[in-house]
């Protein structure tokens, strides 16, 4: 018995971006997906396009895998209690966000900090966004944020039940490098990923983290390098550059300035791959469905990085720092994309051009799992030309 496939095309593309930093822009025209997986891309006369379920004329615009946003702070639910802002995830998707990664539900109301009860909030989480992927998005949530009490065991009860992120270091009680790397060490056991607060408090509870305590506890991520909200002094981002092998997160909630500074640090140490981006909303400062972005043509135009650079901070730097399956133009990756274009009037020869300007592109169509999840953004720009589903032949 044979089992129908999906078949998914997107032809007319006018520029490849891969998510590689190495690599950014790749030589075709079209990308086919089968079941929801990138099963070949190049150019069309050289590909199998016969048989699709679904054709995506491109009309000559950009697609790029679809952007990761690698620190958000969702609750169980597609709201935030915080801001009483419903659907923030269905505008982030209009701002070309496919994949979102949770640093911790920490502003759901009555947040447990038993370590029952963070377990079991974490593991809920999880499994909420798992199953409910509100407009396709894929929410990676369930990161708890470490309590004193913690043992070896809970972070394998967490692991074994999916969990695969812990929140914030240093928005529970844990404060001391010491303690935190022990626990750290021992979410990386059970293959769990970690993230750090950097720099000043950001909300009730939370304390200073400087330098010295990142370096001591020796997370995967350094969470908003460029402060949450308040960086930290010069000299220890730069330290913490230097240090760091683990991933170097700008976030759009920081500090621009701290962010040009990472971002200068990282090139003259040879680091760019390291660096990844995040909004780190919803928060005091709101929800921003543009903030990636808006950090791709920041750290573009005042960073001096060319935009197709850029891009791969927002997809595959996050992809393969966080061991992802999507974020990368790559057979066997998620058929997960952005078709972008130009904004309408603005100036530049090209979306590229355009971007390292600092202007935002006009997003024309998302696409998750090799499944159209929306079509126009209703929150960018104007794209100068839209792509659109067309009859297959």
């Amino acid at each position: 018995m044979t089992t129908e496939k999906s078949k998914l095309v997107i032809k007319n593309i006018g520029l490849l971006l891969t998510g590689k930093i190495e690599a950014p822009i790749a030589d075709g025209d079209c990308v086919i997906a089968i079941d929801g997986r990138i099963s070949a891309f190049g150019y069309a006369r050289d590909l199998d396009t016969d048989g699709a379920d679904t054709v995506v004329d491109a009309k000559g615009i950009t697609l790029a895998p679809g952007l990761i946003d690698s620190h958000v702070h969702p609750v169980v639910g597609d709201y935030t209690p915080r801001q009483q802002q419903l659907h923030w995830i269905d505008s982030t998707l209009h701002g070309g966000v496919t994949t979102m990664i949770s640093a911790g539900e920490v502003h759901m109301p009555g947040r447990p900090k038993d370590i029952v009860g963070l377990k079991a909030m974490a593991i809920a989480a999880q499994r909420w966004y798992e199953n409910f992927r509100p407009s396709g998005m894929k929410v990676l949530a369930g990161a708890p944020v470490i309590e004193h009490g913690m043992e070896e065991h809970d972070f394998k009860e967490l692991a074994d039940a999916g969990v695969k992120y812990l929140g914030e270091v240093g928005l529970g009680t844990v404060k001391d490098g010491k303690t935190a790397n022990q626990m750290v060490s021992w979410a990386r056991k059970y293959g769990i990923q970690s993230t750090i607060h950097t720099g000043g408090p950001s909300i009730p509870g939370s304390g200073l983290i400087d330098a010295d305590m990142v370096l001591e506890t020796g997370t995967d991520v350094v969470g908003h390098i460029n402060g949450g909200h308040s960086a930290l002094p010069d000299d220890q981002i730069i330290c913490l550059c230097e240090g760091c092998k683990q991933a170097l997160e700008i976030v759009h909630n920081g500090n621009e300035r701290a962010a040009l500074l990472t971002l200068n640090t990282a090139r003259e140490l040879g680091k760019l791959d390291q660096v990844i981006l995040g909004t780190d909303g919803p928060a005091g400062s709101g929800v921003q469905p543009l903030g990636i972005l808006r950090m791709v043509a920041m750290l573009s135009s005042l960073g001096n990085v060319d935009a197709a650079t850029a891009f791969c901070f927002a997809n595959g730097n996050t992809a393969r720092q966080r061991d992802l399956d999507v974020g990368l133009l790559e057979v066997g990756y998620s058929a997960d994309f952005v078709l972008m274009d130009q904004a309408q009037h603005a100036p530049g020869k090209n979306l590229l051009e355009s971007v390292q300007l600092g202007n935002l592109p006009g997003v024309g169509m998302t696409i998750i799992d090799g499944i159209v999840r929306s079509s126009r953004s209703r929150n960018t720009p104007p794209a100068t030309t839209l792509p659109e589903v067309v009859p297959s032949v």
